[in-house]
């Protein structure tokens, strides 16, 4: 049995199996307990470092909707130290559910969420924040999978895009307003967050500038209980820049 979750986000009904292989970014083709082979829609462009094992134990949603042409959705694996969380559309629903319910104290002073949101002419930010007569707190949320002797490291691939959020976040604190660069570790097995330098240095200096200018880290792991199909942010992580 594992850890009980209160709180959070409510999978789909979950189907257990091994993974064959992944392949072309957005395919995973998994053996089922029952002895069918299936090919799964895999919602998340990373490079997916050292969580996609072939013959790891994964869990897929089924969703019977005649527009999908992949019925299956890959949404964790198993690996030797702690579940993992694939699909990359959960992390941004689990911080505005989380924020929503007053889960996350280090925002307990607002009572607004927004999804993204609009920032100049080139941006779109995950969330913004706010409370009627106080301004608004932009938020930039990104999925963390990459774990490596404990260690969480964004990004698992050079990603243009992440600077360019960091960018968008820079010019709002230099606005005046509070941002946000939120990483949540979407596994069970970290002690720390660092930039991955050794993937992306580019990435990793535009952080610390950003960090230097204002912007707030924060870092949150997760608690995933297959067993209830539930995921739920679990508690604050240190960073090392």
């Amino acid at each position: 049995m594992g850890p009980k979750i209160q709180k959070g986000l409510t999978f789909p009904d979950l189907i257990s199996g091994r993974l064959i292989k992944r392949y072309k970014r957005f395919l995973a083709d998994v053996e089922l307990d029952t002895g069918e082979r299936v090919t799964a829609h895999c919602p998340n462009t990373g490079a997916m470092t050292a969580c996609s094992e072939p013959g790891s134990k994964v869990f897929l949603s089924y969703h019977d909707n005649p527009r999908r042409k992949l019925k299956y959705t890959w949404e964790l694996i198993e690996m030797p130290t702690s579940m993992v969380g694939v699909n990359t559309l959960v992390p941004n629903r689990l911080v505005y559910h989380s924020l929503k319910t007053g889960q996350i104290k280090r925002f307990s002073a607002y009572d607004q969420v927004k999804s993204e949101v609009k920032v100049g002419d080139k941006h779109r930010l995950d969330l913004m924040i706010s409370k009627n007569g106080s301004d608004p707190c932009y938020i930039e949320i990104k999925n963390c999978s990459l774990v490596q002797d404990q260690v969480a490291f964004f990004p698992d691939a050079v990603t243009v895009r992440g600077r360019n959020h960091l960018t968008a976040l820079q010019q709002l604190a230099a606005d005046g307003f509070r941002t946000v660069m939120f990483f949540l570790i979407n596994r069970m097995d970290a002690r720390i967050f660092k930039p991955a330098d050794h993937i992306d240095p580019a990435y990793g200096k535009e952080l610390r500038n950003a960090h230097a200018s204002g912007i707030e880290i924060m870092v949150y792991d997760v608690l995933i209980d297959p067993e209830l199909g539930k995921v739920c942010i679990r508690d604050q992580i240190p960073f090392e820049l």
